[in-house]
């Protein structure tokens, strides 16, 4: 049997395809285990999993008031800011983390997110075969070719860092969704797994009776990062299905004031709650979009920044979703688009292929087949 060590930022929607995989290598009988921010950590895996520090409390925290303020900056600033202030500062503070979880594991394969730049950095320092876990296919299409400057830069950041591109490996990459989203142009060790849902704990309690028999049922979600600051966007959507009472409406935000119709928590079993929806309105995260899609249900996508415009380019080009501008999108503008999803068969047909397309990519099952193959 081998050993497998994860590497992941303190990010939970990158942090959970690693739970169903690592949870399937464990049922075949490998050891596992995790390095990154322990609490983090400890709050999405199976009891009792096997986890190595890598960023501590005050880390954690001046990394993540790191990503509130990147939520903040606009245009080319966003992306500045992101390698300068959060990706190259994260690599670096997990880096001796990193390596002591490598001295003291001994893994014979390290499989890093693309975002946990420490990962490969050691890897090649201590000759482990490392695989890249990637939980957002918006940089496999390379989306800054048309801006060659600013791709170039990136790639100086990338070269300071460790003196290569180390955001995919040449041995394995895992990518956690399908060719029918992000197109077949890739090499063979591009992986397509679809998203890993299987072996995921789904924790927290809901009012399940709350969920009425014949109504059409919504999810609302901006994530766990921008769902603090999406107050606008909430109360639009409040205004938009207050007179809609053939639809329940799931809201994950702050509390908020909400008619009978609305039922708003801070915290859902979103995997669990996915069963009983009709359709989903999303920031476009690729977490959510992909378990809505892997459920078969439409979405209405309001993409707010990162990699969120592109995943939502996606879903309106697989015809599964209808997208609208985040910033300036009013109650009736959602009315409209949650109605079309709702009722015309063309969405649903279209996320139920790329559901399809999910299964046929193996989730869990196929992604360990290609890990073990890298230690045979």
């Amino acid at each position: 049997m081998s050993r497998f060590l994860f590497v992941v930022p303190p990010l939970t929607g990158h942090i959970n395809p690693t739970v169903g995989v690592g949870a399937e290598l464990l049922r075949r009988g490998h050891e596992v285990a995790w390095v990154g921010h322990p609490a983090t950590l400890e709050a999405l895996l199976p009891l009792g999993s096997h986890v190595f520090p890598a960023l501590d409390d005050r880390l954690e925290a001046e990394i993540q008031d790191a990503r509130q303020r990147w939520l903040e900056l606009k245009g080319i600033a966003v992306l500045k800011f992101l390698w300068e202030e959060f990706l190259i500062p994260l690599a670096h503070a997990m880096i001796p983390g990193v390596q002591a979880a490598v001295k003291d594991y001994q893994p014979d394969v390290l499989i890093a997110d693309q975002q946990a730049l420490a990962g490969p950095v050691v890897a090649q320092d201590f000759g482990v075969p490392w695989v890249t876990s990637a939980s957002t296919p918006a940089e496999l299409i390379r989306p800054l070719r048309t801006m060659p400057k600013v791709e170039e830069w990136v790639l100086s950041q990338l070269h300071d860092l460790s003196g290569s591109d180390i955001r995919f490996s040449e041995i394995l990459v895992l990518v956690f969704t399908s060719p029918l989203l992000v197109g077949d142009t890739f090499p063979p060790n591009y992986v397509f797994t679809g998203p890993v849902l299987e072996h995921r704990p789904d924790r927290g309690d809901f009012p399940w009776d709350w969920l009425a028999e014949g109504k059409r049922k919504v999810l609302v979600s901006l994530g766990t990062l921008n769902g603090a600051a999406g107050h606008r966007f909430f109360g639009e959507v409040i205004d938009a299905v207050t007179d809609m009472p053939d639809v329940q409406v799931v809201m994950v935000a702050p509390p908020l004031e909400a008619p009978r119709n609305v039922l708003v928590r801070e915290h859902v079993p979103q995997l669990a709650l996915m069963k009983h929806m009709d359709a989903v309105i999303s920031h476009g995260g690729h977490n959510t979009v992909c378990e809505t899609l892997a459920h078969g249900l439409p979405l209405v996508v309001a993409p707010i920044r990162d990699d969120q415009p592109i995943i939502a380019q996606q879903v309106v080009s697989a015809g599964a979703g209808i997208r609208l501008k985040y910033q300036r999108v009013r109650a009736g503008e959602i009315r409209t688009a949650l109605a079309d999803v709702l009722t015309d068969p063309e969405y649903a047909a279209n996320a139920a292929r790329v559901q399809e397309s999910f299964r046929l990519g193996g989730g869990a099952s196929a992604a360990a087949d290609h890990l073990e193959a890298v230690v045979a």
